[in-house]
């Protein structure tokens, strides 16, 4: 049949879908999509990476994810059935999550499967250790928010446990050298919750973000213990490095460090390799991108007009 013709017989309001059918295959990028698979590969799968971290939420919080219910000996074969499960599925998302970034380096494919079974195996080894820095999260947002009426509360509703859950997994998978599934889980959580982590940034234990919504903290970003976030706040890059042909330098340190018991309030700007001393209490709609000394209470300046040397919009009290 002649398609032309065909197209015609459909009405003048119809596209010239041979027109652009060309148009697509005669683009300059023609042929070298970034989108396309290598190897011919399926891409990792969202629904299987979505119904893993339903299993592992489950595992994490039995009782509040997942079948309730079961209690002793059928806690026990339960808890190891969504194990097992989760292995099967991290290994077969790792080694798809290989096979698409390995471009045209034919050796990394051919080892993507015992590759994938390694990594997989050495982040349920990691499990324990996980659950026990989201029981910390879980006590941080009781403890933190006074509108808390238990942990349980915390568990299932707030979004910083949500987050955290996802983050504390995404991070252990990138330490592993995991690709792309890391950044999966974190956008994952991103649009859940409003709250945007890289999957590299260091938390320490106990942290809670209140509220959420529009955080972000950047790749290199490391937050020491008992910190505490409100929403709106930005830890991140104050520039980009380029080297010699003018594209990005990758995983330079570029985001803020906040050490120990540091508390940032809403709409807060952190920019750059700063650091926010221990103990310190950074208020609202502050834009920072200098260190500050451990104990610090920066506050909103007012009524005082910026100097071409003023790299703190706040003042120390």
């Amino acid at each position: 049949m002649n398609h032309s013709t065909e197209a015609g017989d459909r009405g003048a309001g119809y596209p010239d879908i041979i027109g652009i059918t060309r148009a697509f295959l005669e683009a300059p990028t023609a042929g070298r999509e970034p989108n396309i698979p290598y190897h011919t590969t399926e891409m990792p799968s969202i629904s299987e990476l979505e119904n893993m971290m339903r299993l592992l939420r489950a595992a994490f919080f039995p009782g509040f994810f997942g079948p309730g219910g079961a209690c002793g000996e059928s806690r026990r074969h339960q808890l190891a059935y969504n194990l097992d499960a989760i292995f099967r599925i991290l290994t077969e998302q790792i080694r798809l999550g290989i096979c698409f970034s390995c471009a045209d380096d034919e050796d990394a494919c051919s080892k993507c499967e015992a590759t994938a079974l390694a990594m997989a195996r050495d982040f349920m080894k990691g499990l324990p250790a996980i659950r026990s820095l989201l029981d910390g999260d879980v006590l941080a947002a009781y403890e933190g928010d006074p509108a808390a009426k238990s942990k349980a509360e915390t568990i299932f509703c707030y979004p910083s446990i949500h987050i955290m859950t996802n983050h504390r997994i995404a991070h252990e998978l990138h330490r592993l050298g995991v690709p792309v599934i890391p950044r999966i889980i974190s956008e994952m959580g991103h649009s859940n919750t409003g709250i945007d982590i890289h999957p590299a940034a260091h938390i320490g234990t106990e942290f809670f973000i209140d509220h959420g919504t529009g955080v972000v903290i950047g790749e290199t970003a490391i937050i020491g213990n008992h910190c505490r976030l409100y929403q709106g706040v930005t830890l991140g890059a104050l520039s980009f490095p380029k080297d010699s042909d003018g594209n990005p330098i990758k995983g330079l340190p570029r985001h803020p460090i906040l050490e120990d018991n540091v508390t940032v309030y809403s709409g807060t700007t952190i920019l750059g390799r700063v650091t926010i001393g221990a103990g310190s209490v950074i208020g609202g709609n502050v834009w920072i991108t200098d260190d500050v000394p451990p104990g610090s209470k920066i506050v909103q300046q007012r009524s005082v007009a910026p100097t071409s040397e003023d790299h703190l919009v706040g003042r120390k009290s």
